[in-house]
């Protein structure tokens, strides 16, 4: 394990000169302590890992001094060749680009290095779909690539759908495209929307598919502190928090408790904390849900093992949706 560390250490220090303590603590997930006693490992092992001071100071080595450290290890060379989605590769009309990268790379191999690597392309693939969808990249996805690639701005147009009794309507926006996400099949664009006057930058998520103009404009300057995966994970749970606007009062079987997560999802059922369970074993829960047609038909898959409470309204529906179960196979009973 900290051979492993050290190792990354040593090869990070390398590729990115300058990285403070703190800056090395964040990428091998330790204290600033430990890569203070790592970085004299080092220099007790023969690697010359140096730290400076100042405002261009950091961890630096020697200066000439190269690792020996980058050969591969068999499964280091697996992940290169997992590395690449091949439906998004696609989508970005990069497949042409990752093969010649993949023989490139085959090429610098040690020949058992190699015969592991081109294994794992035959025992894995990578689906990124959603099961029943066609997949289709966005027509704009490209020219979406190109300018998150060379940090150009883009004047977008966006459709806008219905929602909460608002009309559904195009926008226009100029945009800094930051990155882009592949999410169950579909395609996000991430970037922030430029401050004008006294309205401040705002960051914005857009779905690929929904754009329907897009126009490349002048570069912009990056953020240098943005983080693509950090901010996705953060505007993920965000988003799934904000959809779940109806609380749903259900009395439910041992059977429909642990089946609820799969009916609603993680993000209804996230910290449960079910009530005592009653003389007949079940028990009494309250869960966000999205609305109430949504509940409606989530909570259908749980048969009899779960009751609504409330609101009102949900189970009244309920109970005539039972009603028309039992009229329709009342008589083959």
């Amino acid at each position: 394990m900290r051979a492993a560390r050290l190792l990354r250490m040593a090869l990070l220090v390398q590729s990115s000169p300058g990285l403070t303590a703190p800056a090395l603590a964040r990428e091998l997930e330790v204290s600033e302590r430990t890569v203070i006693r790592d970085a004299q490992a080092l220099r007790d092992a023969g690697i010359p890992v140096r730290a400076e001071r100042g405002r261009a100071g950091g961890y630096h080595l020697a200066p000439g001094h190269r690792t020996r450290l980058t050969h591969l290890h068999p499964a280091e060379a697996e992940t290169l060749y997992l590395g690449g989605l091949p439906t998004a590769l696609a989508d970005l009309g990069l497949a042409q680009a990752a093969g010649t990268a993949r023989l490139k790379l085959a090429a610098t191999l040690l020949p058992s290095l190699r015969a592991a690597a081109e294994s794992s392309v035959r025992r894995f693939h990578l689906d990124a779909p959603a099961w029943f969808s066609e997949p289709s990249a966005p027509p704009l996805l490209q020219d979406l690539a190109r300018a998150v690639r060379d940090d150009r701005t883009v004047r977008l147009s966006y459709a806008r759908p219905a929602r909460e009794g608002r009309p559904a309507r195009t926008v226009d926006r100029l945009y800094e495209p930051y990155g882009l996400v592949l999410k169950a099949g579909v395609w996000y664009v991430v970037g922030r929307v430029p401050g004008q006057g006294a309205r401040e930058a705002a960051w914005r998520t857009y779905r690929v598919e929904r754009l329907t103009a897009l126009e490349p404009g002048e570069p912009f300057t990056r953020v240098a502190s943005f983080d693509l995966a950090t901010h996705w994970r953060a505007e993920a749970e965000r988003f799934a928090r904000a959809l779940l606007r109806t609380p749903v009062t259900l009395r439910l079987t041992p059977e429909g408790l642990r089946r609820l997560p799969g009916a609603l999802g993680a993000a209804s059922t996230e910290g449960l904390t079910p009530g005592p369970p009653g003389p007949d074993g079940r028990v009494t829960v309250t869960v966000p849900t999205e609305s109430e047609d949504v509940a409606f038909d989530q909570l259908t898959s749980l048969g009899a093992d779960a009751e609504v409470l409330a609101p009102p309204a949900l189970r009244a529906r309920f109970t005539v949706h039972a009603r028309a179960l039992a009229e329709r196979y009342g008589t083959d009973l």
